[in-house]
């Protein structure tokens, strides 16, 4: 899942994000309104994570223009103003949901999980795939024939995506761009290193699959 959180805050945003990425979301970081909404146009987010008190262009300015352009990206607005009149206001500019500062984490990764679901096609609850293959998003276990598979984040991430492609080439562009954050080049060899990683953790007989110049893809052996 890619979120983007625009937060003024800085400590904040950057504890949230930190959160985020420990929960095996891509985060990218935006401080003030004018950056969050260039980022947000750009790049194709799942969840938008947004304050509504921002510097330059406000967090309502923000999630008006998203809304007018169709995106797909879901809103989650932050607020110190509690208030149902707030929240109301929020959710009429086109918001998918309302959290009041403070906050409990746990709540706010629940929220976060939740417009993911819903801003992506559904996938079955359980994933499966060839060879045995299965892998519980949900509760982020994976396992290939009933035992249990020890993958890193990044790992299970690209593991999820090759999965729910059904079979489908999944190019290195489109890994990067939905488990990793802005801070990764595009130049480095960290899909195709990860990618080989997860073979060795899968075992024999291989199920993902190289194809020369495209990508990647599951298929049986």
């Amino acid at each position: 899942m890619r979120v983007l959180v625009v937060e003024d805050e800085v400590p904040l945003a950057e504890a949230v994000a930190r959160g985020l990425r420990r929960e095996g979301m891509a985060v990218d970081v935006a401080h003030d309104g004018d950056t969050g909404l260039e980022k947000a146009m750009v790049t194709r987010y799942d969840v938008l994570v947004l304050d509504r008190d921002l510097p330059g262009r406000s967090g309502d300015d923000i999630c008006r223009r998203l809304t007018s352009d169709g995106s797909l990206t879901r809103v989650l607005m932050l607020t110190a103003a509690g208030g149902l009149a707030d929240r109301v206001q929020g959710l009429d500019l086109g918001a998918d949901d309302y959290l009041g500062k403070p906050f409990a984490f746990e709540e706010l990764v629940a929220r976060v999980r939740a417009l993911g679901r819903r801003a992506t096609p559904p996938s079955p609850p359980v994933m499966t795939g060839p060879g045995g293959i299965s892998l519980d998003p949900a509760k982020r276990v994976a396992t290939r024939n009933g035992e249990p598979l020890d993958l890193t984040r990044k790992e299970f991430g690209v593991l999820h995506e090759l999965l729910r492609a059904e079979g489908a080439v999944v190019s290195s562009e489109q890994l990067l761009d939905s488990v990793w954050d802005e801070n990764a080049d595009p130049a480095t060899t960290i899909v195709r290193v990860t990618v080989m990683t997860l073979r060795k953790k899968l075992g024999e007989p291989q199920v993902v699959h190289t194809v020369v110049g495209v990508g990647y893809r599951v298929g049986e052996p």
